[in-house]
């Protein structure tokens, strides 16, 4: 396998260099109300190169001047990226054409000219028909899309219940664990994208457990609540057993060893909460393969298989 390209090594801030894409459509009402009709909405995903931070915005079409102001939106709250990459989708190349006759059109200015010499995008598009080539921000999609779609389904949100939906997923994807922050075994803190974000983990308010609970239509927000609860089940679920893939038969895998800091499979915690251990004893089978840990928690020690635990940081 090639070595990852320099825009992806190269130390810099959070959303400095930048892939998006858009997944959808979704269904959504503009209000509540009866007679009040349908409009389909999509989501536009910003993935960080360097932390791989996400940042979703709601868009309405497919347009290149929608894609405009959700990019306005973006720099709004994230600040100005460097470099922007694509695919070739046709609102992409006519949003960066636009921009380009904006800043042509300024540019007969000297000290604006001098500005956007300095701080000018550089967009960067995928060859045609390449999608692999975007598998960064492609890999965001799918976290969002497959499960949102699960999730809401037949569900008619909102635009004020999407956004706020959206915005908690967006959330949970910038939770993730990363790598350790310190090698102390008394330390559990790990590394996520919202520390890059706001400094520190993010977290969610306290909330009681609305996944088996029938709720009515006059009870809208704990609706969204509950959709919110389902999705981070699914997606933390899936996302723990995507860092458990081991190709079996062609190559031997690294042992397990003391004081590894893993990731444990647990699917009765919050959102934004991970249950993180260090690892104080293994025990080898007769092949000398680890395949039982002893891991010690916030809440006690944990005797768990080692198909039930991911070790940090990921390799892959």
């Amino acid at each position: 396998m090639a070595d990852l390209p320099r825009s992806r090594v190269q130390p810099s801030r959070v959303f400095s260099r930048v892939g998006t894409d858009y997944a959808g459509p979704f269904l959504i009402k503009p209000r509540r109300g009866r007679g009040t009709q349908r409009m389909k909405c999509y989501i536009c995903v910003f993935v960080c190169f360097t932390t791989k931070a996400v940042h979703i915005e709601i868009v309405g079409d497919l347009t290149s001047e929608a894609f405009i102001a959700a990019l306005k939106r973006f720099i709004g709250r994230r600040g100005k990226p460097t470099e922007v990459y694509s695919d070739c989708g046709t609102n992409f190349i006519a949003a960066d054409r636009e921009l380009r006759r904006v800043v042509a059109s300024l540019r007969k200015d000297e000290p604006v000219n001098k500005f956007f010499m300095e701080e000018s995008i550089r967009w960067k598009f995928n060859p045609p028909a390449a999608p692999h080539f975007g598998g960064l921000w492609e890999a965001a999609i799918k976290s969002a899309k497959l499960h949102l779609k699960r999730t809401i389904g037949k569900q008619i949100l909102t635009y004020e219940e999407f956004l706020t939906l959206i915005i908690q997923i967006e959330a949970c994807l910038n939770s993730r664990p990363l790598c350790p922050i310190s090698e102390d075994p008394s330390e559990l803190a790990v590394l996520t994208p919202g520390h890059f974000i706001i400094g520190t983990a993010l977290t969610t308010l306290p909330e009681e457990n609305l996944l088996d609970e029938k709720i009515s239509n006059l009870k809208r927000w704990k609706l969204t609540q509950q959709l919110f609860q389902s999705f981070w089940k699914r997606w933390s679920s899936e996302y723990i057993t995507s860092l458990q893939r081991r190709n079996k038969w062609q190559k031997p895998q690294q042992n397990v060893k003391l004081n590894d800091l893993v990731l444990l499979k647990d699917d009765n915690i919050p959102p934004l909460h991970w249950k993180l251990g260090r690892v104080t004893q293994v025990y080898p089978s007769g092949d000398d393969k680890v395949r039982v840990v002893l891991v010690k928690t916030a809440n006690g020690l944990l005797k768990r298989p080692i198909h039930k635990l991911s070790v940090l940081p990921i390799e892959n």
